[in-house]
């Protein structure tokens, strides 16, 4: 199948957060955790929303500044302190119904590399892993943290039609 078909399939976008919404950087004071999220990719997140594509994060680490973002963004799957990022996804598409083939997942190192295994559309930031850019269908140019959600958000948008309506909504106002 190609890269346009899979694309117009994807209902649901499944994101890790460190590497992939953040650059990575973990800033630790006393007993706080901080983390730099990209307004460009809530604004992605936003944007699949309005198209009526679900997004979702999974994440190996556990931290308050996800769980908020997340809600601040309207993402109601946000599944942390998962290991092993497996179980947790095949229970998310089991229990929301959405079969792997309309999955497009985000990652940037080798704890995602089992969840494109099992995706339709496998996408990977441009500063990611090797081993996780060589197995991705979709390689943004922008770095994790620095828009490469919102721009893979844009090209799944284009390609299902939906991103000339979104603009002209803008546009209109």
């Amino acid at each position: 199948m190609d890269l346009t078909e899979l694309l117009k399939k994807i209902r649901l976008v499944v994101l890790d957060v460190d590497g992939v919404l953040t650059d990575g950087s973990i800033w630790l004071s006393g007993g706080d955790e901080f983390k730099r999220f990209h307004v460009k990719d809530g604004a992605g997140i936003k944007y699949l929303h309005r198209a009526g594509i679900q997004t979702a994060i999974i994440t190996g680490r556990q931290s308050e500044s996800v769980s908020r973002r997340a809600n601040e963004l309207g993402i109601k799957e946000c599944l942390q302190g998962c290991l092993k990022k497996l179980p947790p996804y095949q229970s998310l598409l089991e229990r929301i119904g959405i079969p792997e083939a309309h999955v497009a997942c985000m990652g940037d190192d080798l704890p995602d590399l089992p969840l494109f295994n099992h995706c339709g559309l496998k996408i990977a930031p441009a500063d990611a892993a090797s081993e996780v850019r060589e197995r991705a269908d979709i390689v943004t140019a922008s770095y994790g943290g620095n828009g490469a959600v919102r721009e893979a958000a844009e090209i799944i948008l284009k390609a299902q039609g939906c991103w000339q309506k979104l603009l002209e909504g803008y546009i209109a106002q």
